[in-house]
């Protein structure tokens, strides 16, 4: 007789509190495992990188450090999903397996849609439950602002655990060797995993850093300190929306800083929202959500893609933005807009040929947001206000003194202010005069031209039928409506 077991399968979701397939597996009649897994598949996806992996694994450790007063750990298997459960299947009669719904790209549902169809086989159970108020197979968004606040305003599990009685688990699926000596290392200049940490940093923005959320919220330096940071965190599950929503609003700090703290809330909605649009969605990530926009043609100069990537387009913020973000893993919203708009606009490539390496730069990678965003930044919704970023006026305006310019382009730190958002203007008696010898590109493109031809090229398009019809569809499937989008902060 194989012994019963029922299974936590763990994705987007590592941590151990307000965590209800936890909560149903301790509920249930059998002990059960907890695993997580890195399928090979996910990990040679172009939206996949080490950081990512890195982060993931380091959450699971500490999940592991954590769990193991009851004599539990996340079982990790380096190995296809279908291969993993047909193992399972094989040593346990598996009665349930309980995990969350992940809005993810359509290989994760693809997936997702082969391991229903194997536990339908077997005789298994699978319990998905409902991430942060996420709705699958919504048909339209009336009502859907009702449900999320109703959702974060409700009681978070405060989840209990259980010694196990399960014998340590042996498999054939550890991770390979190489592979872990990568995992095992964590970059210093990355925001640490898991979810002591996903506390700590919501913490320090409730108690201090918090208070100029909305005053420096365009600033790529000072964003760094008085943005909320925990985006890492919501992307892999170490806090849930409930969680942060619950923390922020019920803090002795909020009225205090009520606009602040608001502004933040406020973009956890949007959040949702957005994975919302992706679950309903998630061709956006490989097709236009304005299908008409699929006709729109592009230069995509391979040159200007590679000094894109790399940093070297001779535009300063656009360079110490990437670099930032490459090393970092992190940069403001608007200096990620602008990212995308320069690369899209100005320097006139699709976005399909940049989507995937900033998803890979990003330590807060989350589909249901990234694939979206971008291509709203990209102009290529037909329904949203196309925002064709200026990249000196974005310098000028949210980094006046070039202190965030200096710090990640080395190039540019004797340059001296006046220069600092276009260095090309320097004259050689400028360099001269100032003793300087400047090693750095001059800019791709002209900003004004390219600027007209874009914005001609976009709004142009925008007045064809086709796109004129996608528009009305988007809107009816993905327009919250008005009347019922209550504020509730």
């Amino acid at each position: 007789m194989k012994p019963k077991i029922n299974i936590v399968w763990l994705k987007r979701d590592l941590r151990l509190q307000d965590h209800e397939p936890f909560l149903h597996a301790e509920l249930a009649n059998e002990d059960y495992i907890q695993i997580y897994l890195f399928e090979p598949s996910m990990i040679s996806y172009p939206d996949c990188s080490m950081r990512h992996l890195q982060f993931i694994y380091h959450s699971v450790l500490e999940m592991n450090d954590r769990l193991k007063p009851y004599h539990r750990k996340v079982e990790i298997f380096h190995a296809e999903a279908s291969e993993v459960f047909h193992y399972l299947a094989s040593e346990f009669e598996v009665q349930t397996i309980f995990s969350y719904q992940e809005s993810g790209i359509r290989k994760t549902w693809n997936r997702d849609k082969k391991i229903a169809a194997f536990c339908k086989k077997e005789g298994i159970e699978w319990k998905e439950c409902q991430r942060d108020s996420i709705i699958r197979g919504l048909k339209n968004r009336d009502s859907w602002d009702q449900k999320w606040y109703s959702h974060v305003h409700t009681h978070s599990i405060q989840n209990q655990y259980s010694k196990s009685k399960l014998k340590e688990l042996r498999h054939p699926f550890k991770l390979e060797s190489n592979f872990e000596k990568q995992l095992k290392p964590y970059p210093s200049s990355f925001q640490k995993a898991g979810e002591l940490y996903a506390w700590k940093y919501l913490l320090s923005f409730c108690e201090g850093r918090g208070k100029n959320y909305n005053r420096f919220i365009s600033k790529p330096s000072e964003s760094r300190k008085s943005c909320g940071r925990i985006s890492p965190y919501l992307a892999w599950g170490n806090l849930s929306s409930r969680q942060v929503y619950q923390f922020v609003r019920n803090h002795p700090n909020y009225p205090t800083n009520k606009r602040s703290f608001n502004g933040m809330l406020t973009r956890m909605n949007w959040r949702s929202h957005f994975i919302q649009k992706f679950e309903v969605e998630c061709d956006y990530e490989t097709r236009c959500v304005n299908r008409g926009y699929e006709l729109l043609e592009y230069e995509n100069d391979e040159h200007k893609i590679d000094a894109w990537k790399n940093g070297l387009t001779g535009f300063p913020m656009v360079d110490a933005c990437m670099r930032c973000l490459k090393k970092t893993g992190w940069i403001n919203f608007r200096m990620r807009a602008m990212l995308v708009s320069v690369f899209c606009h100005h320097l006139n490539c699709n976005w399909k040929l940049g989507v995937y390496h900033i998803a890979r730069l990003f330590l807060d990678y989350e589909p249901g947001i990234h694939f979206p965003q971008f291509q709203m930044q990209a102009g290529t919704t037909g329904v949203n206000t196309i925002r064709m970023y200026n990249p000196v006026k974005q310098s000028q305006d949210h980094d006046p003194d070039g202190i965030f310019i200096k710090k990640w382009v080395p190039e540019l730190r004797e340059i001296p202010v006046e220069f600092i958002h276009e260095p090309w203007n320097m004259t050689e008696m400028d360099l001269k005069l100032n003793n300087i010898e400047l090693n750095y590109p001059k800019p791709l493109v002209d900003l004004k031209e390219s600027g007209k031809l874009a914005r001609d090229k976009i709004w142009g398009h925008r007045k064809t039928d086709v796109v004129k019809q996608e528009g009305q569809r988007i809107i009816k499937t993905h327009t919250r409506n008005n009347a019922t989008n209550e504020r509730r902060n």
